[in-house]
C-alpha cells in the first residue's frame, strides 16, 4: 500500500510539473516545437526579440482568462513598443481534443482579433518546464533570457478600467528601457492547467 501511495504521489507531482521558476532563473523549453494556430511550429528562440520574451499561459474558455481577454492586443503592442517577443501558449493538453483543441484555438483567436502567435504545447511540455500552474499565467524574461516578472497581468481582472497596479505593463515598460522593477513577481489568478 505504501508503494502505491508513493507512485501515485511521484505521478501527480510529474503531472503538476517541475518546480516554478524563480525570479533570474534562465528561460527553459527554448527550443520547444509549439504548433501555432497558422499551421507553422515555433519556438520561444523563434519569437524573442532584442529585450526579451512575454510567455502567458492560456486557453480558451477560463473565466479568468475571458477577463482579461480584452487586454491581450495591447499587452502585444506594449511588448512591440518595447522589444520584446509574445506567445500565448495554451497547456491544457487535456482538453486539446475538446474546447482547447488546435480548430477551438483558431475561431477563438479569431474572434478576440488575436495580433500575435497562439500556439499549442502538445503534453504541457512547456509548462511543466516553466512550473506553470494557471491560466492566465505571466512570464518576462529579459534579453539575457532570465525571468525578470512572473505571475498575474494586473490587478483586476473584471474591469481594465478599475486597474490600480498594471504589473505586466510596468514590467514591460521598465525591460524596454532596461531598468529594474520593484515588484517582480505576483500571484497569478486563474484555473488551474489541465495536464
Amino acid at each position: 500500500m505504501k508503494n502505491i501511495i508513493i507512485i501515485c504521489l511521484t505521478v501527480l507531482c510529474f503531472n503538476l510539473g517541475a518546480k516554478e521558476l524563480s525570479i533570474g532563473d534562465d528561460i527553459v523549453g527554448l527550443n520547444y516545437r509549439l504548433n501555432n494556430i497558422d499551421g507553422k511550429n515555433l519556438s520561444i528562440s523563434d519569437l524573442k526579440k532584442e529585450n526579451g520574451i512575454l510567455v502567458i499561459f492560456s486557453c480558451n474558455t477560463c473565466p479568468w482568462v475571458v477577463r482579461w481577454q480584452d487586454r491581450y492586443n495591447s499587452i502585444a503592442k506594449t511588448c512591440d513598443d518595447n522589444g520584446v517577443g509574445f506567445v500565448a501558449v495554451n497547456s491544457n493538453a487535456r482538453l486539446h481534443d475538446s474546447v482547447d483543441s488546435i480548430e477551438e484555438m483558431i475561431k477563438h483567436a479569431r474572434i478576440n482579433k488575436y495580433s500575435f502567435p497562439y500556439a499549442m504545447d502538445q503534453n504541457a511540455k512547456l509548462a511543466k518546464a516553466f512550473g506553470a500552474a494557471k491560466t492566465p499565467h505571466v512570464y518576462l524574461f529579459n534579453s539575457d533570457g532570465k525571468l525578470f516578472y512572473k505571475g498575474a497581468i494586473d490587478d483586476n481582472a473584471k474591469s481594465a478600467k478599475k486597474v490600480k497596479n498594471n504589473y505586466l505593463k510596468d514590467a514591460l515598460d521598465a525591460l524596454g528601457r532596461n531598468e529594474k522593477i520593484a515588484l517582480s513577481s505576483t500571484k497569478a489568478l486563474g484555473c488551474s492547467i489541465k495536464f
